[in-house]
């Protein structure tokens, strides 16, 4: 099997959330998160897009309802060992074969929780997972229970983000080599998906966002590539990957001259990011690294170019995207422990002056200051 974890500790995470379930009066969980399913069994597929729950019962017992290209895909990389098939069909109703299996399972008038808040449950089958089971059992909203015991990391979790981290570095290193007026975003993207893949990495959750001129400015990627001016900025959010675990970087590259106030921004980004991870310790909470951000650029007068989170937490994560529970923001409450890993980001957007400077890295918490990830330097990149 292509396990990425040894099976004790895979059945140690499955003791834990066996554990939190107990405590939570639930005596199962229908698993739809496909993060869930890897960080419990191993089990990796992108077959989450169509109806694919696991049943992970409070005594341990698992069963995995799947289509049929994704049998030998959990046979070959997970510990599940009950797999059962839904046959595709103009009358399949695969909700109502996972109710069956339930019955099987004697959870009858029982208590189940739901990753409902995921990405491979989508409303339509939300709603017939519904009604297969209503009357059946009762269930119940669940959607952070895992994500919860997930947040801090076992030391071969951490051992796989700081390979991520290296990756994301050597993404950087090409960036810069390539990086010039008159070179298209194409050969830059190019470059730096390249290095993570020389390096033995993933795809990531979500594409590698990459802008210039204007699109700086944008918090997403688009399709449509364009080439450096003499005179431009460049946007650069990206993670390096490593067995499903990011590390998480951003970057604003200038090249020709640069305003003064574009400077500014570095500066007050570069202060912001170090208050950011000076607070990721022990004994404070989520929220008070979020605030921390918001006081240097708010002191800054820079509070209208600013967001309303800076930055989330990391780990393993599929495609749509990277970003893990919890976020920064405002007073969130989640406190910070030792083995948890955050991506800070620092963005500020200038719509008015069409300026962008944006500073990110990914950290690891301990019991003291929180550790750089990155050897990279956090110098504002100009090439004049």
């Amino acid at each position: 099997m292509a396990l990425h974890f040894t099976e004790q500790e895979l059945a140690d995470r499955r003791r834990r959330t066996c554990a939190a379930m107990s405590e939570a009066g639930l005596d199962g969980m229908l698993l739809f998160r496909q993060e869930s399913m890897f960080y419990l069994t191993g089990y990796d597929t992108f077959g989450y897009v169509f109806f694919q729950c696991l049943y992970l019962g409070s005594d341990g017992q698992m069963t995995l309802i799947t289509r049929a290209p994704d049998l030998r895909q959990a046979q070959n990389t997970s510990v599940i060992d009950d797999i059962r098939i839904w046959v595709d069909g103009p009358d399949a109703a695969p909700a109502l074969e996972l109710r069956a299996i339930l019955e099987e399972h004697g959870c009858k008038g029982r208590k189940l929780g739901v990753e409902y808040d995921s990405y491979g449950l989508t409303a339509r089958n939300g709603k017939r997972v519904d009604e297969a089971l209503e009357g059946f059992c009762m269930l119940l909203d669940a959607s952070e229970l895992i994500s919860k015991l997930r947040v801090v990391k076992s030391d071969a979790e951490i051992a796989y983000v700081r390979r991520a981290a290296e990756l994301a570095d050597d993404a950087l290193d090409a960036a810069i080599a390539v990086a010039a007026p008159g070179v298209s975003e194409s050969d830059v993207l190019a470059a730096m998906q390249g290095a993570v893949f020389r390096g033995g990495g993933d795809y990531p959750g979500n594409p590698f966002i990459i802008g210039s001129a204007e699109d700086a400015l944008l918090c997403r990627t688009k399709s449509g590539r364009r080439s450096l001016d003499a005179n431009d900025q460049l946007n650069l959010e990206w993670a390096g990957t490593y067995l499903h675990y990011h590390a998480a970087m951003f970057r604003t590259m200038v090249f020709g001259d640069m305003p003064d106030a574009q400077k500014r921004m570095y500066d007050v980004a570069h202060e912001a990011l170090l208050a950011v991870e000076d607070a990721l310790r022990p004994g404070n909470i989520v929220g008070d690294a979020f605030q921390a951000h918001a006081d240097v650029i708010d002191r800054a007068g820079m509070k209208e170019h600013r967001l309303n989170a800076c930055g989330y937490s990391l780990g393993t994560t599929f495609q749509p995207n990277w970003m893990d529970w919890p976020m920064l923001y405002a007073d969130n409450p989640v406190e910070i422990e030792p083995g948890m890993v955050y991506f800070c980001h620092m963005i500020i957007f200038d719509s008015d002056a069409k300026l962008a400077m944006c500073l990110g890295e990914t950290v690891l918490t301990t019991s003291g200051a929180a550790e750089r990830l990155s050897r990279s330097p956090l110098d504002l990149i100009h090439k004049p």
